[in-house]
């Protein structure tokens, strides 16, 4: 077997903030969505070959009719290396810092941010 890709799929109650977040900021392209009613009930973005996925509670319950409760415990993490650190922070200002930026024991600059769903995203940049 060949595993050739795993994308995250973060469950939240509104899929629209997010999608915003993703592409205005980081520049993502909202590449595949799922109407539910006048709202999304899921999105797929993607940037350089990354993705990440987003999607309602609602549309799991409708998918799942015993949803496990652990998926509302939440927040996933999300470890993002990126080439430029500032331009991170740049495009992320504004967002709840959850970690002040710090060098790491292994070598990577890091800061940590909430995405407006309330997951943490912790962006490194290794190396310079």
């Amino acid at each position: 077997m060949h595993v050739k890709k795993i994308t995250a799929i973060l469950l939240v109650e509104e899929v629209e903030p997010c999608v915003k977040f993703w592409v205005e900021r980081l520049g993502f392209e909202k590449t595949a969505e799922v109407p539910d009613g006048g709202k999304l009930a899921f999105a797929m973005l993607q940037k350089d070959g990354a993705e990440i996925m987003y999607q309602t509670y609602a549309s799991v319950e409708k998918d799942h009719p015993h949803p496990d409760a652990l998926a509302r415990k939440g927040p996933t993490f999300l470890y993002i290396e990126v080439d430029d650190l500032a331009a991170a922070m740049a495009a992320t200002a504004g967002a709840e810092l959850v970690m002040a930026e710090r060098t790491t024991f292994y070598g990577a600059k890091e800061f940590g941010i909430q995405d407006p769903a309330g997951h943490v995203l912790t962006f490194a940049q290794f190396g310079s």
